[in-house]
């Protein structure tokens, strides 16, 4: 008979408290959600049970993203280790978008993590916690740095509105996909792959599109 440590129960707990919450902020978003029916969602008899696996509701939203950061990390760094001094922008941005898609295909189906991402990314509280959080990513800084040296010159304001187009863009239009797949309604690409160089595609017109004059 094989017996379950504690410390093994505690693990499994963490992990149901961490899934049940990205399911229930990607269906309601994460201020509609208190860590209380997290745990009752959960199965558990104990309403205070994230407080005592996870914490705050703040720690539990960075549970969930810190979850899925790594092995995103891990599939960017070793792309990285492919690109060479030749590459083009649309390589660089492969490497931006490509962990993600990678990365949501491997969770199997259903799958909450884009839409759950959508909803800490447009929540005043969260918003600007999780991209700090991101951005301390080794590989994804390498990447923006290798985008940043390969784009055009453009004007400092231009550039950052491109930045925050091509963020939603990413953010959104996995969710979206992820969304229709979970509904079974039509996608504009049958697989996660062509998704990705869809927007690869994109992204790279966009920073590549021409600046008109403003008044």
């Amino acid at each position: 008979m094989v017996t379950t440590t504690k410390p093994e129960r505690g693990g499994e707990t963490r992990e149901l408290l961490m899934t049940t919450a990205e399911r229930l902020f990607a269906e309601h978003g994460v201020a509609a959600v208190s860590n209380r029916q997290v745990s009752e969602a959960a199965g558990q008899a104990n309403n205070s049970a994230v407080g005592y696996h996870i914490g705050t509701k703040t720690d539990l939203v960075l549970a969930i993203v810190r979850r899925h950061a790594e092995p995103m990390e891990r599939r960017r760094a070793e792309m990285l280790t492919t690109i060479t001094d030749s590459a083009g922008l649309h390589e660089w941005i492969a490497c931006l978008v490509r962990p993600v898609t990678e990365h949501i295909a491997d969770l199997g189906t259903p799958t909450w993590y884009a839409r759950f991402a959508a909803q800490v990314t447009t929540d005043p509280a969260f918003r600007k916690l999780v991209t700090d959080d991101t951005i301390t990513s080794s590989s994804l800084r390498q990447t923006l740095d290798g985008i940043s040296r390969l784009v055009p010159d453009l004007p400092e304001q231009v550039r950052q509105e491109r930045k925050d187009m091509i963020r939603h863009l990413l953010v959104h239009m996995c969710a979206e996909r992820e969304r229709a797949l979970h509904e079974g309604t039509a996608t504009p690409h049958a697989t996660w792959d062509a998704a990705a160089t869809g927007m690869i595609d994109a992204i790279t017109g966009l920073w590549l599109a021409p600046v008109s004059a403003t008044p």
